[in-house]
């Protein structure tokens, strides 16, 4: 009998519901130990019709592959959701950086990062551990007044995330909300309690968040916000893009697109990730508070095990070969941060949280042409709310199950309530 016939049967790492109990390790486990690159069956699912199916890749080496070699693996053929974009959009949606191939995405790129530098960034830290601080002190407050539990996603991390980003964009107060309603609406479009009632077309199906019909209203504001920052020039990001001739009206559209709804989830689902990590592993949060390991180390460590994406796809652009699969052109690639970054082969024991492990090469971030722009910024956030975290909450204690974003995206939280000691 050869290793191939003794091996289990390939688990089921598509279906978004099984998401919203946890992220399924154990599946991912079997992946990588017998069926490294697997092919997935693409059912219709909470009425999204069906599709082709895809190639699962679960290994770290195969997944740095794949990212590291966007001639074989694009992003521009199909676009990076697993979902297939209606062809009369995929025009549409190739605007975006995100969904871009070199040399394309390289001139993009570079025309972004003079708007988001590292100065710029760190001009924010202080405001952001302000942030940071009034809103856990809030929090804490509230906590005590009331039954001693708070919800830290519902009182911290959304608001935390999301008024980092809007300062860094320029976007007024008084319109801030609609970053989180955008980003709800596009990232969470699987889980009902983000997107809402689905916008259904003409023969009754869900239409694609990423449909130029659903973004007509974020597009139509970018331009507004571009010219009152022609007109009325700041510090921030959208200062920058708006003044920029080198970026056509179309692609500024796409970039607020991409910094709205990628540079608010980022931190919006690895914070409270984090967060509940250390509630699981007091020792760890101790250790923390104690200065006995760095928050710059606990930042990647925290990131490695919550990443804020689960996955990002490809495209084959020519027929190849991964992990001894082969691979025609136009096949659907899938790859799996999560299960990557607990790959035996690269960290070891790698469902111990080690907040000094070091090197630690976690693909949170992405690798290759495409990994996170902002990156800086998002560890920026991240080590200054675990900062004052371990400030603010002397002991961090879970007081009920999380609750879990139901997606095969996004690793992300609805809500995490913890039991604030009193003093």
């Amino acid at each position: 009998m050869s290793v191939r016939e003794s091996a289990p049967p390939v688990p089921d790492v598509f279906d978004p519901r099984q998401y919203a109990d946890g992220v399924p390790y154990a599946a991912y486990r079997t992946l990588r130990d017998h069926h490294p690159v697997a092919w997935q069956d693409e059912p219709g699912v909470l009425g999204w019709p069906a599709g082709t199916g895809f190639w699962a890749v679960t290994r770290h080496a195969d997944v740095v592959r794949v990212l590291k070699d966007p001639a074989t693996y694009s992003s521009r053929l199909g676009a990076t959701q697993i979902r297939d974009p209606d062809p009369d959009d995929l025009p549409f949606i190739r605007r975006m950086m995100l969904n871009q191939d070199p040399p394309d995405h390289a001139r993009l790129r570079r025309l972004v990062s003079r708007a988001f530098t590292p100065r710029r960034i760190e001009h924010f830290a202080s405001v952001v551990r302000g942030r940071a601080r009034t809103l856990l002190e809030g929090a804490v407050r509230e906590a005590r007044a009331g039954d001693g539990h708070c919800d830290l996603v519902a009182s911290v991390t959304d608001d935390y995330a999301l008024l980092n980003l809007t300062d860094l964009l320029g976007v007024p107060e008084c319109d801030r909300g609609l970053l989180l309603h955008w980003t709800r609406r596009v990232i969470g479009y699987q889980d009902p309690d983000e997107a809402g009632d689905p916008v259904l077309d003409a023969h009754g199906r869900p239409v694609d968040p990423r449909s130029p019909a659903l973004l007509r209203d974020m597009f139509a504001y970018a331009h507004r916000l571009a010219l009152h920052k022609r007109n009325h020039p700041g510090d921030d990001v959208m200062t920058t893009l708006a003044n920029d001739p080198g970026l056509a009206p179309a692609e500024l559209e796409m970039f607020f697109f991409l910094l709205t709804v990628a540079g608010n989830d980022t931190v919006r689902s690895a914070a409270p990730g984090g967060l509940l990590t250390l509630a699981r592993h007091p020792d760890a949060y101790a250790a923390l508070r104690a200065g006995r390991v760095g928050f710059d180390t606990a930042v990647d460590e925290l990131l490695r095990l919550h990443p804020p994406v689960l996955t990002f796809r490809r495209t084959a652009a020519v027929d190849t070969e991964l992990a001894g699969r082969r691979i025609r052109a136009g096949d659907k690639v899938v790859v799996f941060h999560a299960s990557a970054n607990h790959d035996e082969r690269v960290f070891t024991d790698p469902h111990r949280v080690d907040l000094a492990r070091s090197p630690n090469p976690h693909v949170s971030f992405g690798d290759g042409p495409h990994v996170c722009l902002g990156a800086h910024f998002a560890r920026l956030q991240l080590r200054v709310l675990y900062e004052e975290s371990s400030r603010a909450l002397p002991s961090l204690t879970t007081a009920g199950a999380p609750r879990r974003l139901l997606s095969n995206f996004i690793n992300g939280l609805k809500s995490l309530p913890v039991l604030v000691g009193r003093d």
